[in-house]
Parts: structure tokens; C-alpha cells; sequence
């Protein structure tokens, strides 16, 4: 029965291969047919076998062909790079994007590039490489090996690539000549100069595929368990770092070839270990990595030929690659979190071993103290920026008696900080509410992709009608909000709301609506990389008081309502059983508080687009000084969510007056120090538990 089941476990392996072969043939034979210029399906064919016009050899040899090229090469890295770094971190859901590779990669290349360094491609591939090692080693340290720590992953991934993509975005907007033409870039295109590129980097993946097949009898151990490996005599120290070295080479030198391609790394090697129940053998990885490789090629060249078949090859020549990799990529992942067997507990907050609360003159020195932090927040913002004012000036204005030069400041800059005050207490008071409903304290609307809903949501109406107005733009946020709020719990709510569900489908949300907010950028106006920035990276620049009516209204509404559910927000984050003990309608409660959620983060959207990670951060610092009683942490909340915006804000204004920084850029700088040091005490906490 053995040589039977050996015998049928072989012919399927190879039988997959087969189809996978026939699927990048076909794929290929396509993908050259496809261009701007028409070319019949058997002039390749006769170009191969020496024939064909000389005209059919200029286009496909000067311009189908090389990014064809690129897509074998690129799709054979991510392939093997996911599958190697999926071994090490026994964790299904690691790939260069999610252990943040790409994004420490892209970080590296534009920081070469803004300082004025011109590099060959094998320096600009060390340069990646050195980068997306570093963020690889990073996340790796605060999220374990032990494959136990799915949402630890991905939230430290997350944490880190969004550091990263926003000093990404502050070197792109500071040094806007040196880095010119890398925005698009940054998104994934698969367009070639020449063959160049994959003559020189192609045999780089050859080796370091041939360096993790060496290793793949080691890898079938490690992934068995460190113990399990070390009995048998393998360095697993040793062996680890150097898959992990060879993976992030792998995927330094797509980032190099084409740009970081979102997603490939993950699903080809998901699909393949998902295949392997019904396939005896693929689990091995001597089988593993080539096919992987082989998914990998067929799914970025399968992405590429849909994208040209469906806004065709001109429209495709402005729309990067990765853009469609990464839509098609986050509709897997949610996929496959909605399938994937997680704990339903709930995760166990990182400051849940602080004080659960603190005595009544404490916390209102603490609000206090608080209270005349935000006021000087508020003086500080209105006085700094690219023209500096004293005090006097501003009493001044308040009586009008100032002058025209101090009046046209203040006009300018009052709206600007009320928005930042307005946007921050909104978003920390979402925060708070998301995390208490999902009972996952590492969620926030930006996390479980709310604000990236209504980031789509404005985008889209600005882009596709023009001279559109504000209340319109606000309208679409919040619907994209709900939109996005809707499918994510309802995909999420399969078998029960578990936490570490959520936050994965809630992050293949997020990637996707940013994604989608890249396509609708590139496709209107591809050449003002400065508004998409400036968008994604929310910014006040240009408010005025009409902006401030949506927040200021979403804080009137929902306030009152959180001050009524505050008792029920303290039952709902421990289970759904005791506020139903208690006589709580629970699907009511979680309905309208998430609605309440919704309206505070599509309004701060629509008022300074996407500020990332202030909805995480300040109710976390709440809960670790007042405790986690909702009474006391959601106004403590709401004020460091406005503080940090408002000193986001400024230090953007200030920095580099006149030139300035949008706040959700310096928010995400700020913001993810604290949140890895939050990672790293959950993680030392749940260490010390077990």
C-alpha cells in the first residue's frame, strides 16, 4: 500500500506540474500577443522558429519580452521567497509583505536615491537586501517563530511596513526631483528598459532557489519543530537565518526588477501548502519551493494578462502591476482568514496586567494634567508654522484688531488645527470602540480596513466627478466606511467573531482599498504623485471651517451614545455571554456602536484623509493610565488622539517651514514605536505565561 499511495502521490505532483506548466505557456503565448500594437497569436511562434516579419521581432524582442521576462523572474522569487520564510516562521501567513520585506526594500532604494547615490542593479539589489533583511529580522523578533502568533505577524508586519512606507513617503515628497518616477514604482510595474535588468539579477534568483533547495531536507525538519530538528543534528540557528537571508534576497531582487509586487509572495505558496492535502509529497520542500516558484509565475502572469485584457494595453501601461496582484491577493487573503481555524478568545490586552483602574483624585489629576496638555497642544499649533506668532497676535485677531498678515495666518492656520484636534479625538474615540466590540485590543479603524473604506469611498467621488464638493466627498467616505465595516464583519463573523479573524480579514481590506485608491489615483491623474501622497498620508493643509462641520457633528451624535454604552462597552470586551446574562441585546449594542465608529471615522477621512494608527496608540496609552473601565479611558482617549494629531501636525508644518509633511505620515512615525513596544511586552507577557 505504501509503494501505491508513493506511486499516486507522484503522479499528481507531477501531473499539477504539468498544469502549471501548460497554465505559464499559455499565459506567456498570451501575455506576448498583448500590446499596443496588434500581433497575431503565431508570430511568436514563428519569430521562435526563425520566421515572421522584421517588424514583429522589433516589438516583441524590444518591449513584450522583457516584461514578460520580468514576470518569470519576479514570480519565481516571491514564489520561493514566500514559501521559505512561510518554513521559518511556521506561519501560513508570512510573505514579504507581511514580514514587511518589500517595504524595508522600497525604503532602502528611495533613500539611496534621495540622497542623490546612482547604484548598478547588483548595488541597488545589495541595498534592498540589506533593507528588507533588517525589517525581515525586526518583525521575525517581535512576532516569534513559533507559528502560534498569526495576528502577531501580521500586526507587526503591518506596524513596520507602515513605518516604513511613511518615511518611504517623506523621502518622496522631500526630494521629489532625485526620486522622480518612483511613486508608480512603489505600487509594482513589470515595465522593462531591455533585458538588462533580468540578465544581470536573473541568475541571483537562480542561486539562492538553488541554495534553499540544498537546505530543503533541513527545512522538512525545522518545520516539524526546533526540537524535533536539533535531535536529528541540525543547526537550527543556523539554518534559519540563512533561509531567511536567501528568502529576502529573493525578494530584494523583485523590489529591484519591478517594484514591490503585493501579495504573489503570499498566496502562490498558501495555495501550494493548501494543495498539498490532496497532492502526497508537496509538502516536502524539495517539491515545495519549485512549485511554489511555478504558482508564483502563474499568478503574476495570469494578473498582468487579466489587467491588459481588461483596460487595455495603453490604460495598462500607466497601471502598476502590483496594483492588481495586491486586489486579487487581499480578495485571498480574506478568503482564506474566513476559513482559517482560529481561537475564539479573546486576545489579552497588552496593558491588561496594569492597574484595572486607579483612584478618583488620580484620575483627575491625570485628566487634568491632560486637559492643559491639549490646551497647550492647541496654543503651540496655532503659534508655530511657516510664520511664527506670539501670543499678543492672537488676542489680537480674537478682538480684531490684528493686521492683514496676521489675519490671513490665522485664517489659515485656526481651521488647520481644529481639524487636527477634531480628527484625533475622533479617530482614538473609533479606536476604542472597534477594539471593545471585536474584543481584540490590536484593532483600530485603520487595521480592520475602515479607513482605508473611506479613503476609497472620497477617493473615488473626487476622482471620477469633477468639482465635486465637500459634503459629497464626506457622504462617500462614510459610505465607503460602512461599506468596508460591513464585509468585514460579516466575513469575519463565520462561526463566531473571533478576534485574530477579524484583524486578518480586516487586513486584507485595508490593503486592497489601498490599492484600489492607487489604481483611481494612477488612472485620473498619473502624473501628480504629490495629491496621492498628500491624500494617503492625510494632511490639513487647505482646511477651512466647512470641514470641521462632519467631525464636529459625528462627535455631537455619537458622544451622547457613548456615554449611555459605556457600561455595555466594558461588558462587550470581555465576552458576548455576560451582557446577555445581564439582560444586554449584544447585536443591537455591537450594531449601533460599530455605526457610531463608522460616522467618526469616515467624517475624519473626509476631513484630513487617512491618519493611520491614532485610533491604536491612544487608547492603549488610556488603558495603561487610568485603566480599562470606558467611563474613564474614552475621554483620556479622545484627548491623546487629539494631542498626537495636533503635534503630528505641527512638527509636519514646522519641520521643514515653508515646506510641510502631511500628519498621518508623522502620526505613523510616532505612533509605531509605541505600537512595537506594545507587540514586544504582549509577546514577553504571553512568554512568561506560558
Amino acid at each position: 500500500m505504501t509503494g501505491v499511495g508513493t506511486t499516486l502521490g507522484r503522479s499528481r505532483l507531477a501531473l499539477l506540474a504539468a498544469g502549471l506548466a501548460v497554465l505559464i505557456v499559455l499565459g506567456s503565448a498570451v501575455h506576448l500577443t498583448q500590446g499596443t500594437a496588434n500581433l497575431d497569436p503565431l508570430d511568436p511562434l514563428r519569430l521562435l522558429f526563425g520566421g515572421g516579419p522584421g517588424d514583429t521581432a522589433a516589438i516583441v524582442l524590444e518591449s513584450r519580452l522583457p516584461r514578460l521576462a520580468a514576470a518569470l523572474v519576479v514570480g519565481v522569487a516571491l514564489g520561493v521567497s514566500g514559501a521559505a520564510l512561510q518554513s521559518v516562521a511556521r506561519n501560513m501567513m508570512a510573505s514579504p509583505d507581511t514580514l514587511a520585506v518589500d517595504a524595508g526594500a522600497h525604503l532602502a532604494i528611495v533613500a539611496v536615491a534621495a540622497v542623490g547615490i546612482s547604484l548598478p542593479l547588483l548595488g541597488a539589489a545589495g541595498v534592498a537586501f540589506a533593507g528588507g533583511l533588517a525589517a525581515a529580522l525586526l518583525v521575525l523578533t517581535l512576532a516569534g517563530t513559533s507559528g502560534q502568533g498569526i495576528v502577531r505577524l501580521v500586526l507587526a508586519g503591518t506596524a513596520i511596513a507602515l513605518a516604513m512606507i511613511s518615511a518611504t513617503r517623506v523621502l518622496l515628497l522631500l526630494f521629489s526631483e532625485e526620486t522622480r518616477g518612483l511613486f508608480a514604482w512603489g505600487a509594482g510595474s513589470l515595465g522593462q528598459n531591455g533585458l538588462d535588468g533580468v540578465r544581470t539579477l536573473g541568475p541571483v534568483v537562480g542561486a539562492a532557489l538553488l541554495g534553499l533547495l540544498v537546505l530543503s531536507r533541513r527545512l522538512d525538519l525545522m518545520y516539524l519543530g526546533d526540537d524535533h530538528a536539533r535531535t536529528l543534528g541540525v543547526h537550527v540557528g543556523r539554518i534559519r537565518f540563512t533561509t531567511i537571508a536567501l528568502a529576502v534576497l529573493l525578494a530584494a531582487t523583485a523590489v529591484t526588477i519591478a517594484g514591490p509586487i503585493g501579495f504573489v509572495g503570499l498566496a502562490a505558496p498558501a495555495l501550494v501548502r493548501l494543495l498539498s492535502n490532496v497532492v502526497p509529497g508537496l509538502h516536502r520542500h524539495a517539491a515545495l519551493l519549485p512549485v511554489s516558484a511555478a504558482m508564483g509565475v502563474a499568478l503574476l502572469l495570469g494578473a498582468d494578462v487579466l489587467m491588459r485584457a481588461l483596460i487595455g494595453s495603453q490604460g495598462a501601461l500607466e497601471v502598476p502591476t502590483g496594483v492588481v496582484t495586491t486586489v486579487l491577493g487581499a480578495i485571498f487573503l480574506m478568503v482564506l482568514a474566513r476559513n482559517i481555524r482560529v481561537a475564539t478568545a479573546a486576545a489579552e490586552p497588552p496593558s491588561a496586567h496594569a492597574r484595572a483602574g486607579v483612584s478618583v483624585p488620580r484620575y483627575r489629576l491625570i485628566t487634568g494634567v491632560l486637559v492643559v496638555a491639549a490646551i497647550g497642544a492647541l496654543v503651540g499649533s496655532v503659534l508655530l508654522g511657516d510664520a511664527k506668532l506670539l501670543l499678543g497676535d492672537v488676542v489680537n485677531w480674537v478682538s480684531g484688531q490684528a493686521g492683514p498678515l496676521v489675519t490671513g495666518v490665522m485664517e489659515n492656520r485656526v481651521p488647520r488645527v481644529a481639524a487636527a484636534f477634531l480628527a484625533g479625538a475622533a479617530l482614538a474615540l473609533a479606536g476604542a470602540v472597534v477594539q471593545a466590540v471585536a474584543r481584540n485590543p490590536l484593532a483600530d479603524p485603520g487595521v480592520i480596513g475602515v479607513s482605508g473604506g473611506a479613503g476609497l469611498g472620497a477617493v473615488t467621488v473626487i476622482t471620477l466627478v469633477s468639482g465635486v464638493g465637500f459634503w459629497t466627498q464626506a457622504g462617500f467616505a462614510g459610505l465607503g466606511a460602512a461599506a468596508a465595516m460591513a464585509v468585514v464583519f460579516a466575513l469575519a463573523a463565520r462561526g463566531g467573531l473571533a478576534s485574530e479573524r477579524l484583524v486578518l480579514i480586516g487586513f486584507g481590506m485595508q490593503a486592497g482599498t489601498q490599492a484600489l485608491v492607487t489604481l483611481l489615483i494612477t488612472l485620473s491623474d498619473p502624473w501628480n504623485e504629490a495629491k496621492a501622497l498628500t491624500w494617503l498620508g492625510g494632511s490639513t493643509y487647505g482646511r477651512s471651517f466647512a470641514h470641521l462641520v462632519p467631525m464636529a457633528l459625528a462627535i455631537l451624535v455619537v458622544v451622547p451614545l457613548l456615554v449611555r454604552a459605556r457600561g455595555e462597552l466594558d461588558l462587550l470586551s470581555l465576552d458576548d455571554e455576560t451582557p446577555r446574562v445581564l439582560g444586554g441585546a449584544v447585536p443591537r449594542s455591537r450594531l449601533l456602536l460599530l455605526v457610531g465608529a463608522v460616522l467618526l471615522t469616515g467624517s475624519a477621512v473626509a476631513g484630513i484623509g487617512v491618519i493611520a494608527f491614532v485610533g491604536l496608540v491612544a487608547p492603549h496609552a488610556a488603558r495603561a493610565l487610568v485603566g480599562r473601565r470606558h467611563a474613564r479611558m474614552l475621554p483620556v482617549a479622545a484627548l491623546l488622539g487629539a494631542i498626537l494629531v495636533l503635534a503630528a501636525d505641527t512638527v509636519g508644518r514646522t519641520v521643514i517651514a515653508p515646506s510641510q509633511l502631511p500628519a498621518g505620515l508623522m502620526t505613523a512615525l510616532i505612533g509605531v514605536p509605541y505600537f512595537v513596544w506594545l507587540l514586544q511586552r504582549s509577546r514577553l507577557a504571553s512568554t512568561m505565561r506560558a
